[in-house]
């Protein structure tokens, strides 16, 4: 997570805009997901395996990319708002820093503080390999509350080698590649077991046409609907 983001307001029970990189793969015995483990000490699911993700760093917005998703997912994504941008942005820069892995295409550009590190290896922020597949809303009373934006992504789309992380900061350990199966066994959040149920589907051929999963907990109801 960025600097800006960390120390953006004092009140840390608002809501504020997150994402989220599923990264998946086909491995030896089927579809693979790449996951780590938050510190014991995180205020936020504590020792708990998730993808990587973060919150939305005001340098996010000014972010060139190189590419956006594709149309169906731009759409549902509402990217004519600005904020989207920064959404796409953000689970770059996320993944950036968590994984060391870069969704970047060759590519020269004034990069703000938060992004000199992926600009660095001449690569510019590329968003056509990102598919938005679920969005949900922390119910209140946890420690942080984010509106998080979960992206999709194939690993072929990394640029470099999948298995090396050593670029990728302290925020997750253990980081590696699991079959699907095996990451539902993990201890999950339960809004990660309910993403990864999405996942296999999807990568067993499922169709999205019913729309974009959200849990909707803004208000005093928790709702749950599809953005279609």
């Amino acid at each position: 997570m960025g600097l800006a983001a960390e120390h953006a307001a004092d009140d840390k029970t608002r809501v504020r805009p997150a994402a989220t990189v599923i990264l998946l793969r086909q491995g030896a015995s089927g579809p693979e997901v790449l996951m780590g483990m938050r510190g014991a000490g995180a205020a936020f699911m504590p020792s708990k395996f998730v993808f990587p993700g973060g919150a939305v760093d005001s340098e996010d917005a000014r972010v060139p990319l190189a590419r956006l998703p594709a149309p169906e997912c731009c759409r549902r994504l509402d990217l004519a708002d600005p904020g989207a941008h920064a959404l796409a942005a953000a689970a770059i820069r996320e993944l950036w820093e968590e994984t060391g892995l870069p969704l970047g295409v060759p590519g020269d550009w004034d990069a703000p503080e938060g992004w000199r590190d992926f600009a660095a290896r001449g690569l510019l922020p590329d968003a056509a390999g990102l598919r938005f597949i679920f969005r949900a809303i922390t119910p209140p009373g946890r420690p942080r509350r984010f509106d998080a934006r979960f992206f999709l992504a194939d690993a072929a789309r990394i640029s470099g080698d999948p298995e090396d992380f050593s670029r990728a900061c302290d925020e997750l350990s253990h980081l590696h590649w699991l079959p699907l199966a095996e990451a539902r066994r993990l201890d999950l959040p339960f809004i990660t077991e309910v993403v990864l149920a999405e996942v296999a589907a999807l990568a067993s051929g499922a169709d999205d046409a019913a729309g974009v999963p959200f849990f909707d907990n803004s208000g005093p109801v928790p709702t749950f609907r599809r953005l279609t």
